[in-house]
């Protein structure tokens, strides 16, 4: 992104951080929705993504349900971004947290007793900020990895956010790994978005029928440190509500070499996160290529 467009792109997040803490819920929500159909119908390439990813985790739907799902995928982006503009401010304070309802957390709690620190991943359903927040009103101390963004101040801003939510956040970069080491050994939460391989260099698995690559970070760190890894669907629910289902730990135990076992324990957390997105079609973020096969032949 050019110096223009980052800069352009600050100061929309800055303002429409601006607009969406002083709107009240039943004027902004409507807004969002709004913005986000306008953004779909503006967005092709990323509309047909979405249809491709809809094909393959919800094959059963009919024509006119998957073109639902399609529009729903869109408003529920929207819903992140005013619930993530509207938390800016209030921090740990957001009423959003009020009405939040969490499956499984005797997993969590029972992980965290062990004292090695606990690895949640997640992939991208329903909205991770709030759940993190959540999960740090609990008593549980959280830390979470951002990528980097341009212009700087864009990315300082979100890690504001994070922190005046309860969240450590760790920069993207060669160093992530140490420091999350260091806090897995301290008994934090380490939570991972871990269904997009951003740096290129995933592990290779079976992703509703189809070879891809998703993070092996998540396997690595649980296999290294011997902390439980759990998975993690999240989920919007309506007015305003959201809720969390925290599965079992899987079975991080080395068998084999390193490499061996990571590849193993990714495909058990591929395998994992069908289920949530499954249980949630439309509520799947995932606007950019997840497949090879969904990438132009150059690349």
């Amino acid at each position: 992104m050019s110096g223009a467009r980052a800069r352009a792109a600050y100061v929309g997040y800055r303002a429409a951080a601006d607009v969406a803490r002083v709107l009240p819920p039943a004027l902004a929500q409507p807004l969002a929705r709004a913005a986000s159909w306008a953004w779909l119908a503006s967005q092709p390439a990323r509309r047909h993504q979405v249809a491709r990813n809809l094909e393959r985790i919800a094959p059963e739907l009919s024509e006119r349900d998957r073109r639902r799902a399609l529009v729903s995928v869109f408003e529920n982006y929207g819903r992140y971004w005013h619930e993530l503009f509207w938390m800016s401010d209030a921090g740990a304070n957001t009423p959003l947290l009020a009405d939040f309802d969490c499956h499984g957390l005797e997993h969590l709690e029972a992980a965290h007793a062990q004292g090695r620190g606990v690895v949640a991943a997640l992939p991208h359903l329903g909205n991770w900020d709030v759940a993190g927040a959540w999960i740090t009103q609990q008593g549980f101390p959280v830390t979470t990895v951002a990528e980097t963004a341009e212009p700087p101040e864009l990315f300082d801003w979100f890690v504001a956010t994070r922190e005046r939510l309860g969240m450590r956040v760790v920069p993207l970069s060669r160093t992530a790994g140490s420091a999350m080491v260091h806090d897995l050994g301290a008994g934090r939460v380490v939570c991972l978005l871990a269904d997009r391989d951003i740096t290129g260099d995933g592990v290779e698995v079976t992703f509703f029928g189809e070879r891809t690559r998703l993070p092996g970070g998540p396997a690595l760190l649980a296999l290294r440190t011997g902390a439980p890894l759990l998975p993690v669907g999240l989920s919007f629910e309506p007015h305003g509500a959201h809720a969390a289902r925290i599965l079992a730990p899987l079975a991080t135990e080395r068998q084999a070499r390193l490499r061996d076992d990571v590849i193993r324990v990714t495909q058990d957390l591929a395998s994992n996160f069908e289920q949530l997105i499954r249980a949630a079609p439309d509520q799947w973020l995932m606007l950019q290529p997840m497949w090879p096969s969904d990438l132009p032949p150059a690349r």
